[in-house]
């Protein structure tokens, strides 16, 4: 039996978050209405929705000894997500995302990687990642996190599925630079964008059936206000969203892989 039903693997960044008047462009102004301060990075947020629904969760990553790693590593372990698998670095610093929110709820981010670039294959231990039913992926800013992600792929058991949510910076990389992943690769949630950017495919139907052929069992596309489309090759869905006052679009991709893998994990049907 695994000892969880899914462990992620990505990068832990605390996030600033500013409420601001409107996302200013280049020589322009804007007035900061509000602002928050919370753990953060795709895969994280992705985790600790899981374990808020209780599923059994553990996390791959890399923060630094300082203020901003130490709340991460204490919000995961109050949401009883098991940190064992997080590498603590004493120098350097930790991840960090500042972003600005617009009274439409639009964003714009900005990464400070910190030690998540510096995480490398050889500090992770194999064997926790083995022990999940689902290992998911979210990007890492850097080219190392990227390579350590790549490499421990071909460690794991067969048993042990992977779901991955590739964000911009791995959906720019294109299909041929992450064939190996992709092959590897159980479930992949893409929004629109990131499905063009990834497939080249400006129809996320065409682009959801490409993946397919390169070896992913389920495509779900996340699709803003328009719901998500969902295919396995066989059984094809499009869900409608719900109708919502949007107040902060920050991390709702991120809630929405939570609850896709919770419905993988659980065994419920694909529309379901």
């Amino acid at each position: 039996m695994s000892n969880f039903d899914v462990v992620g693997f990505g990068a832990l960044n605390f996030d600033r978050l500013f409420k601001v008047d409107t996302i200013a462009a280049s020589g322009q102004e804007s007035r900061v209405m509000d602002q928050t301060g919370s753990p953060g990075g795709s895969a994280a947020n992705t985790i600790a929705g899981l374990a808020k629904l209780g599923c059994r969760t553990g996390f791959i990553g890399k923060v630094a000894d300082d203020e901003e790693g130490r709340m991460l590593l204490q919000d995961f372990r109050e949401r009883d997500v098991d940190t064992d698998g997080i590498i603590i670095d004493k120098r350097g610093r930790s991840g960090k995302a500042i972003g600005f929110v617009d009274q439409a709820g639009q964003r714009a981010l900005y990464i400070d990687p910190g030690v998540n670039d510096t995480i490398a294959f050889s500090e992770i231990d194999q064997n926790y990642a083995s022990q999940a039913r689902y290992l998911h992926l979210a990007s890492f800013a850097g080219e190392e996190g990227f390579q350590a992600q790549k490499k421990l792929l071909t460690t794991i058991p067969e048993n042990v599925r992977v779901s991955l949510d590739p964000g911009i910076f791995y959906a720019k990389l294109g299909i041929d630079t992450l064939a190996e992943m992709i092959k590897k690769t159980h479930v992949l949630m893409p929004n629109s964008s990131e499905l063009e950017w990834l497939t080249r495919q400006t129809d996320y139907c065409r682009g959801a059936e490409l993946l397919l052929e390169k070896g992913v069992k389920v495509v779900a596309v996340k699709l803003g206000e328009r719901g998500c489309y969902v295919t396995d090759g066989t059984e094809t869905r499009i869900i409608e969203a719900y109708d919502v006052k949007v107040v902060d679009t920050t991390g709702a991709g991120d809630a929405f892989s939570a609850g896709f893998l919770y419905g993988l994990v659980k065994n419920k049907p694909l529309e379901k």
